[in-house]
This record gives structure tokens, sequence and C-alpha cells, in this order.
């Protein structure tokens, strides 16, 4: 396993792939409150758009089974049109490897539906071919509760870290201090952070718009 899989990742090194988040894959998902998938989901996506991280978007047997991109995703990359496959392994595709090779990254953010398939294949498939995987696991979902954490632990042997997309989010801000992302990072967690997006809406209106959002 390469060194750098241990460091934390940054804007400028990094490109997220979103596989397979369309309607007949979600109404499949068992492991993870379907809501709360998309509410991660949508998220990632909008964490990588404010940071300008490239992006993939694919999807299978859109026009004849699965359905589109969901529009919680898709809205936030209006201008990026998903690879749609017949393929089970994205990695199988030509033009999915092509728009992966055209990012000009060796690290990827991946999450995918469902993560016992369209996770699995791919991620390993792409371990073996020498590029460094982060897993979103709470932007992934299985058939199962089993089905999706051994999926993940079968994904980690082989040397993917997992991630949440939160984890995401913050890791690529780090610091406070850089006020080109501040405000667009804060409003992202008021709309999709849960708690942690209520207290910062609690301490600043509280504490006013100085108000530490570390927590400390």
């Amino acid at each position: 396993m390469s060194e750098k899989i241990h460091s934390l990742i940054k804007p400028d090194e990094i490109a997220l792939v979103l596989i397979d988040h369309q309607p007949q894959m979600l109404f499949g998902v068992q492991s993870i409150d379907r809501q709360t998938l998309i509410n991660n989901t949508a998220g990632l996506a909008k964490a990588a758009k404010i940071f300008n991280v490239p992006t993939v978007l694919t999807t299978v047997a859109a026009s004849s089974f699965s359905g589109p991109l969901l529009p919680q995703v898709q809205s936030v990359f209006p201008d990026i049109v998903p690879v749609d496959r017949t393929s089970m392994n994205s990695w199988d595709d030509a033009n999915f490897k092509k728009a992966i090779e055209a990012t000009g990254c060796k690290r990827f953010v991946i999450a995918a539906l469902w993560t016992e398939v369209c996770l699995v294949m791919p991620v390993i498939e792409m371990l073996e071919a020498g590029y460094e995987i982060y897993i979103v696991t709470d932007a992934s979902g299985g058939t199962s509760l089993d089905a999706h954490e051994r999926s993940i632990q079968r994904l980690i042997q082989a040397g993917a870290v997992p991630v949440v997309w939160l984890q995401v989010l913050l890791e690529l801000q780090r610091d406070w201090a850089r006020t080109e992302t501040y405000e667009a990072v804060i409003g992202l967690c008021k709309e999709h952070a849960g708690a942690y997006g209520a207290g910062i809406f609690y301490a600043k209106s509280m504490l006013g718009e100085h108000a530490n959002e570390s927590g400390q």
C-alpha cells in the first residue's frame, strides 16, 4: 500500500466519483435510512463543488431500468453528463475509464449504490491499477446491513480507506481561516450536517458571527 494513503486529502490532489445514485438502486438500499443517504450524498457532492474537486458521475441503464441520477446530485453538477453503462462494474466501461483518466488524479473519493456490487468491483480494480481510494461509507448503501458492512470490510482489506462525507468536507477545509471557502462550508454544514449544523446555527445566533465552529 502506498504510504500516501495515510495522509490527509487535499482539494488539488483528489477527484470525486459518484456511482449509480439512481432511484431503482436507492429502492433496494436497506443498510441506511434512504433519506439520510440522499442527504449525505448531496452534502458530499456540494463539498466537491465548493473546493472545485474534479467529479465523475456514472449511471447504469438510466433510460431502461434504473432511472436518472438523483436530482439532489445532478443539480449540484448541472453541466456534467453522467457516464451511462450496461456493466455492473464501472471499471469495465471504456468511457468511465476515460473519465477517470481525464481528471489527472491518482487519489479518488468514491461512493456508490450498491456497496456490495457497484462500490466493491471498481474500487478493487482501481486499487489494483495503482489508484488510492477513499470510500465514503455513509454516501454508499447496500441491500442489507450485513452486505454493506462485509463489503466495506473487504475493501479495507484490499487497501481502501473508509471515510464519511462530513469528514471529507472538514478535511478539505482544514482551517477556518481559509476565508475563500469558509462561508460556503458553514452554509453546507447548516444545511446537511444535522446536529453539528444546528450547533453552528445556535452558536452564531447566541454568540455572534465569530463563534468557533469547532465547538471548542
